[in-house]
This record gives C-alpha cells, sequence and structure tokens, in this order.
C-alpha cells in the first residue's frame, strides 16, 4: 500500500470497522456496551483508561520471550481500542489518523518534528 491510496483503503480495514462500532455505541447507547460506559464516563474515564493501557503495553514489552510477545500484542490491541474510543468521543474518524499518518511516509522523523507549530 503506498501512502496515496491508504486513506482509499480505510473503509477495508477491521479498524474501520472498529470505528464504525464504536461510533454507533456513542450514538445508540446501551446498558450492555462497555464503549457506551466510557462515552458516559466522559473524557477523564477515557484517558484514565489510556494511560493505563499504555502502561500494560510497556510492562508487557519487557516480558520475553513468545508469552511476552503474545502478552504486547494483546495489550497493544486494548491500547489501540481506548485511543480509538478517544477519537470518536471527539468526531474524529480513524480515516483522519490514517491520512496524517500517511502524510508523513517518505519524511523524516526529525523533519516532520520540526515542520510543527512551535509551542
Amino acid at each position: 500500500m503506498t501512502p496515496e491510496n491508504a486513506a482509499s483503503t480505510a473503509a477495508d480495514t477491521v479498524l474501520a470497522q472498529l470505528m464504525s462500532v464504536i461510533q454507533d455505541r456513542k450514538r445508540n447507547p446501551s446498558e450492555k456496551s462497555y464503549t457506551a460506559s466510557l462515552f458516559q464516563g466522559g473524557l477523564t474515564k477515557i484517558g484514565s483508561k489510556i494511560l493505563e493501557e499504555a502502561h500494560e503495553v510497556v510492562e508487557a514489552a519487557a516480558e520475553p520471550g513468545d508469552t511476552g510477545r503474545a502478552h504486547l500484542i494483546y495489550e497493544s490491541a486494548d491500547l489501540i481500542y481506548h485511543l480509538m474510543v478517544m477519537l470518536g468521543y471527539h468526531d474524529i474518524p480513524i480515516s483522519e489518523v490514517e491520512q496524517e499518518i500517511a502524510r508523513r511516509f517518505g519524511m523524516s522523523g526529525i523533519n516532520e518534528k520540526n515542520s510543527r507549530p512551535k509551542k
């Protein structure tokens, strides 16, 4: 996949499908939905889960062997899911993140960082 067509294939990705489910849970909350409970808890609850999952990713990364590898994949999926809930909370589709990543292809990380507006 090239950067040019990365965004056009977003609708076919599992992440795009997950984003659709997340957006649906926001529009149609259910008492049985974990995602809806995160939205109900707002920025504080979602942010807390992202921090918790990021910590678990770092811990899993330090575990050796195949078990550590599997744990890292599992925790990474949790982190990505919770980050996507945050994006959904702010009505940002995953395709916009994919477009930003595609924009950065072929650009040195140092140059990309230097091109950001100064804070």
